[in-house]
C-alpha cells in the first residue's frame, strides 16, 4: 500500500473521540440558514437550524416502538382466552395488573385516564430504554449502509436508536404531563383553587397584612415547585439512560484496541447490559410512579393540604 493510500485510508477512519461524537449526533432535518431544506451534516449544521428542526431518528423510533406497542397489546386483546394462556397473555396481564395495583395505591380519585396512561408511559418508556441492549454498531451500520447508497457521505450518517437519550423525548413526555397537571388542577379545584394553592401555601397567616406579604414568597416557592416537576421528570431519564449510552460507546472502542482489550471489553459490556436492564426497567417504572403521582397531587384538593 502507498503512503497516500494508507493516508487516505487514515483520514477516512474515525478516531475514538469522533466515533463517541459520531455516536451521539442525531440525524436531523431542518431548514439550514439559506433557506433550503436538508439533513444536517454535522453537530453545527444541526444548531443552525434551530428550534424547529427534527431529530427523524428519535421520531421514527418513537413512533415505530408505539406502533409495536399498540399491535402488541391489541393482538393479545383479541386472543385473550380463560383457557391456558399464552406466554405473551400471561406478560401482558401481569403489567396490566402491576399498573392497576400502583394507580389504586397512589391514586385515590376517580379517574378513567390516569390507569391506561400510566400503563402506556411504563410500557412506551421500556420499549425505548430497552432500544440500549441493542448492539450498538448494528442498527446504525444498517442506517449507514442505507444512506451510503442514497449517495451520503458515510461520516455524515447520524443514526441514534435509543429515544430516551433524547431530551427532546423526555421533555416532551414530561411536559405532557404536566400540562394534565394543569388541567387537572384547575379542572378538579377551579381557578381560584388553583390560585390559592400557588399563594396561599407553604406560608399562611390569619392576619391579613402578613398574608398579603407572605404570598409572593408563596407563588415563588409553589412556582418552581410547580416547574421543576416536567424538568426533573424529563432530565432524570434522559441523564440516566445517556449516561449508560456512553458507557456502552466507550466499551465499543476497546473493540479497535488489541485483542486483549477487546476480550475485556467484551466481558465488560455483557456485565454492564445484564445491569443495564436493571436501570432500563427501573427508569420506566419511576416515570410511571412520578406520572400517577403528579396527577393525584393535582386533584388533591385544598382540605388536604
Amino acid at each position: 500500500m502507498s503512503d497516500v493510500e494508507h493516508a487516505s485510508e487514515h483520514a477516512e477512519a474515525l478516531t475514538s473521540s469522533e466515533y463517541i461524537q459520531h455516536h451521539l449526533t442525531n440525524l436531523t432535518y431542518g431548514q439550514f440558514p439559506d433557506g433550503h431544506w436538508g439533513f444536517a451534516a454535522n453537530g453545527a449544521d444541526a444548531k443552525a437550524m434551530g428550534f424547529w428542526a427534527i431529530n427523524v431518528d428519535t421520531m421514527g423510533w418513537s413512533l415505530v416502538l408505539a406502533v409495536i406497542m399498540f399491535l402488541l397489546f391489541r393482538s393479545v386483546a383479541k386472543k385473550v382466552t380463560s383457557d391456558v394462556p399464552t406466554g405473551l397473555q400471561n406478560v401482558v396481564e401481569s403489567a396490566v395488573e402491576f399498573v392497576d395495583s400502583n394507580v389504586k395505591a397512589m391514586f385515590p380519585y376517580k379517574n378513567s385516564m390516569i390507569a391506561p396512561m400510566a400503563l402506556t408511559v411504563l410500557v412506551w418508556v421500556f420499549f425505548m430504554n430497552a432500544m440500549d441492549l441493542f448492539a450498538i454498531d448494528l442498527l446504525p451500520q444498517i442506517a449507514k449502509f442505507i444512506g451510503v447508497s442514497l449517495g451520503a457521505n458515510e461520516h455524515q450518517v447520524f443514526f441514534k436508536v435509543v429515544p430516551s437519550t433524547d431530551p427532546n423525548i423526555t421533555l416532551g413526555m414530561s411536559f405532557c404531563v404536566f400540562l394534565l397537571i394543569l388541567w387537572f388542577s384547575i379542572t378538579q379545584k377551579g381557578i381560584v383553587g388553583f390560585a390559592k394553592e400557588l399563594c396561599l401555601h407553604p406560608f399562611s397567616s390569619k392576619i391579613m397584612v402578613i398574608q398579603a406579604l407572605l404570598i409572593p414568597v408563596n407563588f415563588v416557592l409553589e412556582f418552581v415547585n410547580l416547574i421543576s416537576k416536567p424538568i426533573s421528570l424529563g432530565l432524570r431519564l434522559f441523564g440516566n439512560l445517556y449516561a449508560g449510552e456512553i458507557i456502552f460507546i466507550l466499551i465499543a472502542t476497546m473493540y479497535s484496541a488489541n485483542y486483549v482489550l477487546g476480550a475485556l471489553g467484551f466481558s465488560i459490556q455483557i456485565i454492564w447490559a445484564l445491569f443495564h436492564i436493571l436501570i432500563i426497567g427501573l427508569q420506566a417504572l419511576i416515570f410511571m410512579i412520578l406520572t400517577i403521582i403528579y396527577m393525584s397531587m393535582a386533584h388533591q384538593t385544598e382540605e388536604a393540604h
